[in-house]
């Protein structure tokens, strides 16, 4: 008898890891983030090789 309940139990837990759209935020964030300092590495790499910086 107490198998059967335990394993009731067991089947009614709820939760885990879930999506939400706060974190796909966040993660579109970080991403965004990460390719604008890409592009700021860049051009200030190609602006020092060609000699034009300020």
């Amino acid at each position: 008898m107490k198998n059967i309940d335990r394993e009731e139990e067991l089947l009614n837990i709820n939760g885990g890891a879930s999506l939400t759209s706060s974190f796909l935020n966040a993660i579109s964030n970080c991403i965004d983030s990460l390719l604008e300092l890409g592009r700021s590495l860049g051009s200030a790499l190609r602006r020092s090789m060609s000699g034009r910086m300020c």
